[in-house]
């Protein structure tokens, strides 16, 4: 097996994943021929989909806004925890502005995001 080379194979591909996953679980012994073709496949639809189908990282604003959903508060609760106005939390989501050093802090100790993330390490 080589790689797949386009959209048709890809989806014929996907097809025969889809018939060998009732055929598998986790007992399956590994010499299984339908879960070494399974894994084979699977590998070859993961290499097609890094190039054609390239899931990016999440923005901050993005985990942000996640992290608001997760905590059930919005951009006034928000900017009570950061200790910032309203209207610089709307900044911070539409991109308008980025937080400071300082904010950034409250940012990732009570969102509990990484540090990295936060600063765009």
């Amino acid at each position: 097996m080589g790689k797949i080379l386009n959209e048709t194979v890809y989806r014929a591909t996907m097809e025969r994943i889809e018939e060998l996953l009732p055929l598998v679980d986790d007992n399956t012994p590994m010499d299984n021929r339908h879960l070494i073709e399974l894994d084979l496949l699977s590998g070859l639809v993961e290499e097609y989909e890094d190039v054609y189908y390239p899931i990016k990282s999440p923005s901050l604003v993005d985990i942000i806004k996640l992290r608001m959903y997760e905590m059930s508060i919005n951009q006034v609760k928000l900017s009570e925890l950061l200790g910032v106005s309203p209207s610089r939390i709307s900044e911070f989501l539409t991109g308008r502005s980025e937080p400071t050093l300082k904010v950034a802090r409250e940012i990732s100790r009570k969102l509990n995001i990484d540090a990295n993330i936060v600063l765009g390490v």
